[in-house]
């Protein structure tokens, strides 16, 4: 690694929701693998006391408060906000990062065309492990579709995990951070990545970057399965209407919208419909943000995903 990425400022952002007993069991990791890091810790209006904890156990971190939960996006924005590095990296406060992690991650930041570098995450989710973090993707049936990349040692990646990965601070800065309007989860780290590939940034991955992801699914506990599945529908629409701008891809969300509206909501028991619904609700910013973004785009929806075939 050469000397400018060593010399490249860090500051780690830990966003929370009464998760105090995770902070007890990962912290001591995330200050081990960054030792000489800045911890950023955005309470998102937790009723733990998670504030008071880490005023006793480790004053020397900055903790941001939210007064009312605002969820993900806008914690992670905060937490950005406050951060002195030039490199931000996100951990959720489930991640326990591995001594060597930080390295290869600064080591892609040698080109300046990089945004943000992802993590290779150990995943205990099903009980046995398996390694995910670099993400494939199409457009297909009018979405984006996405999943887990076969091959987990190349270094493209349609997306960084929002909970496990690396950002240029000034590049966030230029794209204004994650979209509140994806509230309340979902979809918020593809659409900042996306938008960063579109201008012809680059989302890499760090095969040899590896954290622990032991999954505590907050989401499912403060939502509800229900909303969820409603708020994963409407953001689907959001990343949609945001981003695609290919002709061909417009229409074929159009001529696709008519089967959705019957097939998927009645398989999603009516979630589809009511996150549609939604959608429409918050249609007048999206159109607004897509047409901020226009001057800035240099690069297709069909050139992002070839790179990734």
């Amino acid at each position: 690694m050469n000397d400018h990425s060593v010399n490249l400022s860090v500051s780690v952002v830990i966003p929370t929701f009464n998760g105090r007993h995770l902070l007890e069991a990962n912290l001591p990791a995330v200050i081990d693998a960054a030792p000489v890091s800045e911890v950023v810790v955005v309470d998102d209006a937790s009723t733990d006391k998670t504030v008071e904890w880490l005023a006793e156990h480790y004053p020397n971190i900055k903790v941001v408060k939210h007064l009312k939960n605002l969820r993900f996006a806008m914690a992670c924005n905060s937490g950005v906000n406050a951060a002195r590095g030039e490199i931000v990296v996100l951990l959720n406060n489930d991640v326990k990062p591995q001594a060597d992690f930080l390295p290869p991650l600064l080591e892609a930041f040698q080109d300046p065309s990089v945004f943000a570098v992802g993590c290779k995450e150990r995943d205990f989710l099903s009980g046995q492990p398996q390694d995910q973090g670099r993400g494939c993707g199409a457009f297909k049936r009018g979405f984006m579709v996405h999943w887990r990349c076969e091959d987990q040692t190349k270094s493209t990646s349609l997306w960084a995990f929002g909970g496990s990965s690396a950002f240029r601070i000034s590049m966030w800065q230029e794209l204004g951070g994650m979209d509140p309007l994806f509230a309340p989860a979902y979809e918020e780290d593809r659409d900042i990545c996306y938008r960063a590939l579109k201008r012809g940034w680059q989302v890499r991955f760090a095969p040899l970057s590896v954290v622990e992801h032991q999954h505590e699914t907050t989401n499912r506990q403060v939502l509800g399965d229900q909303a969820i599945q409603i708020a994963s529908f409407k953001n689907q629409f959001l990343l949609v209407w945001k981003n695609m701008t290919d002709p061909s891809y417009r229409l074929q969300h159009i001529l696709w919208l008519p089967y959705h509206l019957l097939v998927t909501t009645i398989r999603s028991k009516g979630a589809f419909l009511t996150g549609f619904a939604q959608a429409l609700g918050q249609s007048p910013q999206v159109r607004q943000k897509r047409d901020a973004e226009k001057p800035y785009v240099k690069v297709s929806d069909k050139a992002i995903f070839r790179t990734l075939e």
